[in-house]
């Protein structure tokens, strides 16, 4: 099928590095890419390779490669719309200590 496809973007191959510590201090997974990539909403980021297992007071850093999906418009519109759903949730918490009747 040819012409603008509204749902999906591009998809490149691009390298990253990856930084996985579980110590006392910082328990935490980062993906570092390689280029300038700027991201749009609805963008997905797909890193390859085996499972990363990391013990207690370990840290490990590994290159890889990852998948970048771009959105096409269709599916950037509607990350933005579904935002502004999960925005106004955030509203509905209470920090009353009082019970609501």
């Amino acid at each position: 099928m040819s012409g603008l496809n509204l749902f999906r973007g591009r998809r490149r191959e691009v390298a990253c590095t990856v930084d996985v510590s579980c110590t006392g201090a910082s328990l935490h997974a980062h993906v570092e890419l390689d280029d300038a990539t700027r991201f749009a909403p609805g963008d997905r980021v797909r890193v390859h390779g085996p499972p990363i297992t990391v013990a207690f007071g370990e840290e490990l850093r590994l290159r890889r490669t990852a998948t970048i999906f771009e959105a096409g418009p269709a599916r950037q519109a509607w990350t933005r719309l579904l935002a502004h759903f999960e925005l106004a949730d955030l509203y509905e918490v209470s920090f009353t200590s009082g019970r609501l009747s």
